[in-house]
């Protein structure tokens, strides 16, 4: 049993910081920025939280697939920077859109996360454990972000988006996922609940930084994800049995414009099956393909029959690809 996503949404905050405002923050240009990663401006949190925008693009794909919240079963909230830990994120979610037939939790696998919800609720729909399923991708990374620091704070940014998922009885495509906890030290952060510094006599707080927000060695990301990506997506098509030749859209995680670039060349496709937003959105994490994905639901991108290949690819090291038929 195959799943239909059936609705989808998105919310991003409408404060906006450019890249000329990242240059008074850090010696950088927009030029420079531009050129490294395609990113020209981000959104950033201002009021809004991970919870209040993840309910948001909840609601507005609840309300696009003709769903009412009741009918919702199954929450999935994948998110690294939930302003609250407990109750999780989901519930949280569930409380706003009074969804109260559904079960509720949070998933944390970072740029990566959106496939692997979706992955998720298309098992348990799959399974007939559940039947209507909400799946959310919200980040707050402006709060985990260092912005003294140029290597990471020109990239990232807020955001979420949602997708309403239902059983059919269509054919199921299986995804392909991975990880590589060994080479995790590429992209790190610690919690700022970490106990060995709230023992401390100088107590929180006495950190400026440092590995209590994100960290990442560029080189090495860009690296894993040109390789892995190309890889995981043939791996998908060849267990399914579908020829590339068959997909119409490539949904990448938005983490580089350079990757995204590399990656259709590897694949030998035309960047004009693989959509990008970073200009507009920065990094979202795992906000970034329901984002997209919903973008381009509602511009009327997407038609009845076309195959779509979601890969996501980010901290753990994690990465994997999902294939879906739209309909």
């Amino acid at each position: 049993m195959a799943v239909n996503i059936c609705g989808t949404g998105s919310y991003t905050p409408s404060h906006v910081m450019d890249n000329n405002g990242i240059a008074k923050l850090v010696d950088t240009s927009d030029q420079w920025i531009r050129e490294r990663t395609g990113v020209e401006r981000r959104h950033i949190i201002d009021g809004e939280t991970t919870v209040s925008m993840a309910s948001e693009a909840g609601r507005r794909a609840l309300q696009r697939a003709g769903v009412a919240p009741e009918e919702v079963d199954l929450i999935l909230v994948s998110t690294i920077s939930s302003n609250v830990i407990l109750p999780c994120a989901a519930c949280e979610v569930q409380k706003e859109l009074k969804a109260s037939n559904a079960t509720c939790f949070d998933l944390s696998a970072a740029c990566t996360g959106f496939v692997l919800a979706y992955n998720t609720a298309a098992a348990y729909l799959a399974g007939g454990i559940y039947r209507t399923a909400l799946v959310i991708g919200s980040e707050s990374l402006s709060n985990l972000t260092n912005w003294r620091d140029r290597g990471t704070c020109i990239l990232f940014g807020d955001g979420a988006g949602a997708a309403v998922l239902k059983a059919d009885g269509r054919r199921m495509y299986l995804p392909v996922t991975h990880s590589e906890g060994q080479k995790g030290s590429a992209l790190s952060l610690k919690s700022r609940h970490d106990w060995n510094v709230l023992r401390e006599p100088e107590g929180p707080g006495h950190y400026d930084g440092g590995e209590y927000f994100m960290q990442m060695d560029g080189k090495a990301v860009f690296q894993f994800a040109v390789k892995k990506v190309p890889e995981v997506i043939r791996e998908t098509l060849k267990r399914n049995n579908v020829g590339q030749e068959e997909i119409d859209w490539f949904l990448l995680h938005q983490a580089n414009r350079r990757i995204v670039e590399s990656v259709a060349k590897r694949l030998g496709e035309p960047m004009e099956k693989f959509p990008v937003n970073i200009q507009e959105y920065g990094n979202t994490s795992s906000a970034s393909i329901p984002i997209l994905l919903d973008e381009m639901n509602q511009k009327g991108m997407l038609k009845k029959g076309q195959k779509l290949i979601m890969a996501g690819f980010g901290a753990g090291l994690t990465w994997g690809a999902s294939l879906y038929e739209w309909i």
